[in-house]
């Protein structure tokens, strides 16, 4: 079975197709359209090309920016904001007249990874979005995880555990609520937190290079601060291996340092869950999207 995975980004959409062996036959690229109708006219001619490549009728799976409602079927949540609230996943089957699977991109992540990535020898692998944004996606047993509201893996928007008094009460977060995990673990937040503290100028990628006190202690309470993050998670879903994405994650040593705080903060006497760097980085999207279908391979 030939699987064809489309990445929907706010700046590019990418298309993967997969040979029955999970092998990469066809590959493209092209800008986003930043509007609703020439989005879906581009995703339907990148299936088609895809198609011609692999010489045959192909399963697609699509990763896209926020989430499905479950009452509507509509769009929401999405940063590309022209999809939201739009029948996008009826309107696209239609356009390809054919069955289809659609998830998140940190779903699309996690799926990945999880299937032949960094997380493929567990059997409960939670996948972590550390970039702009902080998302998340649970896979048990090769399944995604996605839940009665289909927001399992939504870490980012809760509270950061066990705050510390300089950390309280957190900054505002754009989804209403204050202290949540994403104002301190997202680039922008750990700027911002960095910044404050030291007097500093410096962008989430300035910290993680400079070889300063200042960065280096930053790098140190951004690790803890992931820690007790990840610990909440891990007490309630107890995962085999956690894989850090986005390109917060890409800072040297972050696995490393999170790993060796963890004990800190389960409710364990012992850490078996490892806490991985991404295998497949910037491909792990669209490499998920197509594994959408690796059930019926």
């Amino acid at each position: 079975m030939f699987r064809i995975g489309i990445d929907l980004g706010g700046t590019k959409i990418e298309a993967l197709g997969l040979d029955p062996n999970g092998r990469e036959i066809h590959r493209a690229r092209i800008a986003t359209p930043r509007d609703y109708d020439r989005s879906l006219a581009a995703i339907c001619q990148l299936v088609q090309e895809a198609e011609a490549a692999t010489g045959e009728r192909a399963h697609v799976g699509i990763g896209h920016p926020g989430s499905l409602s479950p009452d509507t079927g509509r769009m929401r949540n999405a940063n590309s904001v022209w999809l939201n609230d739009r029948p996008f996943a009826e309107d696209l089957g239609r356009a390809l007249d054919r069955p289809m699977r659609f998830a998140n991109d940190a779903d699309c992540f996690a799926l990945s990874e999880a299937t032949d990535g960094a997380g493929c020898d567990g059997r409960i692998v939670f996948g972590v979005i550390l970039g702009t944004g902080v998302g998340g996606g649970i896979v048990i047993d090769g399944r995604l995880l996605d839940g009665a509201q289909r927001i399992a893996g939504e870490w980012g928007h809760n509270p950061l555990p066990w705050m510390q008094p300089s950390e309280y009460p957190g900054e505002p977060c754009w989804c209403g609520q204050t202290g949540c995990i994403e104002t301190f673990l997202s680039g922008p937040g750990w700027a911002t937190h960095c910044n404050r503290q030291y007097g500093t100028e410096l962008s989430a990628r300035d910290i993680a290079l400079a070889q300063t006190p200042e960065a280096e202690a930053s790098r140190e309470a951004y690790a803890h601060r992931l820690a007790r993050a990840l610990a909440s998670v891990i007490n309630i879903i107890d995962a085999d291996t956690v894989v850090l994405g986005g390109g917060v994650s890409d800072t040297s040593g972050l696995a490393e340092r999170t790993q060796a705080l963890l004990g800190e903060f389960l409710f364990s006497d012992g850490v078996k869950t490892k806490v991985r760097t991404h295998q497949h980085g910037a491909s792990s999207g669209v490499r998920g999207a197509a594994w959408l279908w690796q059930v019926e391979a």
